[in-house]
């Protein structure tokens, strides 16, 4: 039986933090096979795929020197983090045979091309995975906010935020074990109870635009798949 998405196109928000594995920091090169296989499964049902990635993992290694910095100068390294896992990100999805683009909203135009919109739009209909990388562009916004931002610009049907989790919980699982996991949830409800989906100018653009975000577990096989497949997996925060 053939498999129906439910969704066209889709943004996939990338921690830095996820690439690491169990590392400390970095890029542990079989945890970005694993999640270049999850997204290769649903390019190959035909949906549309934009990624933002944070650099989480990378930025990790030089935070203590950046402890005392001006908050701008070192978002502007975090930026520069980002650049790194998408050209990462990048070559592991060549490996596997998919076509992928980085757009950097930061000049670097050597090594990736500037964010353009029309262009970014022309490679999702031609089915080429587009990374974004460099966050918005500005300091201080978050990478959940690029997330935000380039999907309602890319005019994508949902934000899929991939975490260690599998959804948004009543507590912390790990140290609550009786916790319950929220199968859905207003932007509303999540911003009130401060539940961590995103941060809160993400979610106040999402929830304003109308677009919905689905938080699930990149670790988990076959999880991506069937979110975009309609299914009941991770939890899905809309108006």
């Amino acid at each position: 039986m053939a498999e129906t998405p439910a969704y066209k196109r889709i943004l996939l928000k990338l921690s830095g933090e996820a690439l690491m594995g169990e590392d400390s920091y970095g890029i542990n090169r079989q945890t970005i096979e694993s999640i270049v296989n999850e997204v290769a499964e649903v390019a190959h049902l035909g949906i549309e795929v934009a990624v933002v990635i944070g650099g989480g993992n990378i930025f990790r290694g030089v935070a203590p020197g950046a402890s005392h910095m001006d908050r701008a100068t070192a978002d502007y390294m975090g930026m520069l983090a980002t650049v790194m896992n998408a050209l990462a990100l990048q070559d592991a999805m060549r490996r596997v045979n998919l076509v992928s683009r980085v757009q950097s909203a930061l000049n670097i135009e050597q090594v990736v091309e500037p964010y353009i919109r029309g262009k970014a739009m022309r490679y999702l209909e031609e089915g080429k995975i587009v990374i974004f990388a460099a966050g918005t562009g500005n300091p201080f916004f978050t990478t959940d906010t690029a997330a935000a931002l380039r999907g309602m610009e890319m005019n994508v049907e949902l934000v899929l935020k991939a975490t260690k989790v599998d959804g948004v919980y009543t507590d912390d699982p790990k140290t609550h074990p009786d916790a319950v996991r929220y199968k859905d949830l207003t932007f509303d409800e999540a911003i009130i109870k401060n539940l961590k989906v995103m941060d809160a100018t993400a979610l106040t653009l999402c929830r304003d635009q109308k677009l919905p975000i689905n938080v699930f577990s990149i670790f988990k096989p076959h999880a991506l798949k069937r979110v975009v497949l309609g299914q009941d997996e991770g939890t899905m925060v809309h108006v």
